[in-house]
């Protein structure tokens, strides 16, 4: 059959078409994600969650643990976890703030102490402080009710986040007769193999992250309370936490920490603390990933940095923490895939005596 166009502008408009098929399948449920976000956020926490917990609880099941009584404490071993680095940051900034403040302000009155009259002084800065809050006093009040508000929804998620992974966990082995039913046949298996490729994906990052992070937090807690930082505990948790976010959760917390010495401590300390958190990244970037994750689904940095930054822009902080798991699972589904449709399309090897 003759047609008007070669073959390499067919195959260009074929996958010109694919690619038009996934944006539109694309679009199409991220749309579906930001309406219906309230029910997604926590179900996607879930997931995550119990990709990081399963060992756990699999270890208590081999230890003839009940399936139920197994989830329970898992879920009841993540609320100490979650409660105690909360803890350690709340009481960190409590027994350490107003230092931290003071010396904030020590550094501001010797940054215009020394610029002379190029800047406002600090009375001034106070002063139209004062008058702007004076001013919105109605719309500071509607911004803690508002406040209020995110946290009561925040502490909403939370609760039904736990009791997914509660029931993720104790109702695990019921994956793959879910996957069969809704999807019968041979296209269940298939639909079968790539969530456990994706869910295998997600699992690794998540336990090798936690796994790196910890590393981290010691070591700058360690770097931190050798240099006499206040809040060294409370930083090296706010370290753990922005460890989940790549990139630029390590680059954001490692400032905080820098910031914090150079106002307490000055600049010989601040740049100590420098040193340990460029230290820590490098042993991270060069030691524990290769080691770490190299069997999980490697990502390009700058894949990683653009789904941070679609994340961003979908569901801002909490999107930067699920972007990159998210992309880690669509990684996975593309290997399977891969492997699968790979093997089909190879060609079958010929006898070299056949004639």
């Amino acid at each position: 059959m003759h047609t008007l166009l070669p073959e390499p502008v067919r195959r260009l408009a074929a996958w010109c078409v694919v690619l038009l098929l996934i944006a539109g399948v694309g679009g199409v449920a991220i749309w579906l994600i930001i309406t219906f976000r309230t029910a997604v956020t926590p179900f996607l926490l879930a997931i995550l969650g119990t990709a990081l917990l399963g060992p756990l609880y699999r270890r208590l099941v081999a230890m003839k643990v009940h399936p139920s009584l197994a989830a329970g404490l898992t879920c009841a071993a993540v609320v100490a976890v979650v409660g105690g680095a909360l803890y350690v940051i709340v009481a960190a900034l409590v027994d350490n703030g107003t230092q931290i403040l003071d010396s904030l302000r020590n550094a501001a009155q010797g940054i215009t102490d020394h610029f002379g009259a190029a800047g406002t002084s600090l009375n001034d800065v106070a002063r139209n402080a004062k008058d702007l809050l004076a001013k919105f006093g109605g719309t500071a009040a509607s911004g803690v009710i508002s406040g209020l508000s995110v946290v009561g929804q925040a502490i909403a998620t939370a609760v039904l986040a736990l009791l997914l992974i509660f029931f993720f966990l104790r109702d695990s082995h019921k994956a793959a007769g879910l996957a069969r039913s809704v999807v019968p046949g041979k296209g269940g298996e298939m639909v079968e193999a790539m969530g456990r490729r994706a869910f295998e994906a997600v699992e690794g990052f998540m336990r090798g992250t936690t796994f790196i992070a910890l590393i981290d937090a010691v070591c700058i807690t360690v770097g931190l309370l050798i240099l006499r930082v206040p809040g060294a505990v409370g930083l090296g948790a706010l370290v753990f936490v922005g460890a989940y976010i790549p990139y630029l959760g390590a680059f954001l917390s490692g400032a905080v920490a820098v910031l914090v010495a150079l106002a307490d401590r000055g600049w010989v300390i601040a740049l100590w603390a420098l040193g340990v958190v460029l230290a820590v990244q490098v042993l991270e970037g060069h030691v524990l990933q290769p080691m770490i994750q190299s069997r999980t689904v490697q990502m390009h940095p700058a894949v990683v940095m653009l789904a941070i930054t679609a994340g961003a822009g979908v569901a801002g902080i909490l999107g930067m923490l699920l972007a990159v798991p998210v992309t880690a699972a669509a990684f996975g589904i593309i290997g399977e895939l891969r492997a699968r449709y790979g093997r089909a399309d190879e060609p079958a090897p010929t006898d070299p005596e056949t004639p």
